[in-house]
């Protein structure tokens, strides 16, 4: 079964959501969609309240695209430049099952 990275977050107030998900698009295109066992990304906002689902084919590589991003590429450091940090919260999930 998959395993789902999942981060709730919040922009800066400065921040432009369409400049963030044009940096988003990026950081898919150019780091996350390369990961190993990369399944899918789903972007959530409710107002300004933003979750990242990434999801995976395994807890390993979950574990492993969290380990490479401790080190963020040019792209990675554009994406967060728009996010509040101290307001991001990571939790992992295994998918018991998928209906």
């Amino acid at each position: 079964m998959h395993a789902i990275f999942h981060c709730t977050f919040k922009l800066k107030k400065s921040a432009d959501p369409q400049a963030f998900l044009q940096a988003s698009k990026t950081l898919h295109a150019e780091h996350i969609s390369k990961q190993a066992g990369y399944v899918s990304w789903q972007q959530l906002r409710d107002g300004d309240a933003w979750v990242d689902l990434l999801t995976f084919d395994s807890m390993d590589n979950v574990k492993a695209f969290e380990e490479n991003s401790a080190t963020p590429n040019e792209h990675a450091l554009a994406f967060y430049s728009f996010i509040n940090m101290p307001s991001c919260v990571v939790r992992y999930y295994n998918v018991e099952v998928a209906h």
